[in-house]
């Protein structure tokens, strides 16, 4: 089961928007010893901070710092959900769009126009497929109530 450190930013009902603490990863980034993995994500990903939705098991309140977890195999689960299904049907949309090719001069075209349309459609598709319940993230436990004053 993987876990990590949240704070949570607001409750929905039974769900819970939280946003995760620290930066990923092993923390190592800045050694000689680490592997960079941390200088990518600052290099391709947004430094804005994310929030999720994850199920509000231990009844976490706003600004409580809490422990998230997320069942084994349902990362596994979403990789292959929006990475292999794109790639999988903007390869067979390509095969297709070169079927509707009347000359080997337009195949290219027809291929790039198929792949395109595949890929968008599988990440549409892997976006909007619903997930199973459990394999959702959870509050597992409170580990910081937030002060009362």
């Amino acid at each position: 089961m993987l876990e990590m450190r949240a704070i949570v930013l607001s409750i929905k009902g039974r769900e819970a928007e939280i946003s995760p603490l620290g930066g990923g990863g092993c923390g190592h980034c800045n050694s000689e010893g680490g592997c960079g993995s941390g200088k990518l994500s600052k290099m391709f990903c947004s430094s804005e901070p994310r929030s999720f939705i994850v199920f509000n098991q231990a009844g976490a309140k706003v600004g409580d710092e809490v422990d998230i977890s997320l069942p084994e195999g349902s990362l596994l689960h979403s990789s292959w959900r929006m990475y292999l299904l794109p790639l999988l049907l903007m390869l067979g949309a390509g095969f297709v769009g070169v079927s509707f090719a009347n000359d080997a001069s337009s195949r290219d075209g027809y291929a790039l126009l198929g792949s395109l349309v595949g890929l968008m459609f599988g990440f549409a598709l892997g976006k909007f497929l619903p997930t199973a319940n459990n394999s959702r993230a959870v509050v597992q436990a409170i580990v910081s109530p937030r002060s009362q004053s």
